[in-house]
Order: structure tokens, then C-alpha cells, then sequence
């Protein structure tokens, strides 16, 4: 996910995708405390994806509501 991917949607889209992330981090915490062993690597990735997300939408609004 790049930053000008989500710069381009507006601020309904970055919130769904926001939910989406969340959910993801919700299973991989799951499958890991079940002993299923996910990829080490996800992990962070899911948590930057989430934090330049949230950035993304408070660029937005900072700059006068969303798309």
C-alpha cells in the first residue's frame, strides 16, 4: 500500500480500509496466541500499513474535511 494510493480515496474509502487492517491485525494476534504460527514479518507490516493510513486521513481532515 503506497501513501498516493491512499491519497487518491476519500476519507468513507480510508475508513473501511482502516476496519479492514484492524480486522487483519485482530487474526494474526489470534492465530499466534492459538499457536498457529503466521508470518514473523506480518506483523509489522500490517502496523505500518495501519499507521500511514491513519496519517493519510488526518492530512485530510487537517487540510479541510475528506474527498
Amino acid at each position: 500500500m503506497d501513501a498516493k494510493e491512499l491519497r487518491s480515496k476519500s476519507a468513507a474509502e480510508l475508513a473501511d480500509e482502516l476496519v479492514k487492517l484492524r480486522k487483519e491485525q485482530f487474526a494474526l494476534r489470534m492465530q499466534r496466541a492459538t499457536g498457529q504460527s503466521p508470518k514473523p514479518d506480518q506483523f509489522g507490516k500490517v502496523r505500518r500499513n495501519i499507521a500511514r493510513l491513519k496519517t493519510v486521513l488526518r492530512q485530510q481532515q487537517a487540510a479541510g474535511g475528506g474527498k
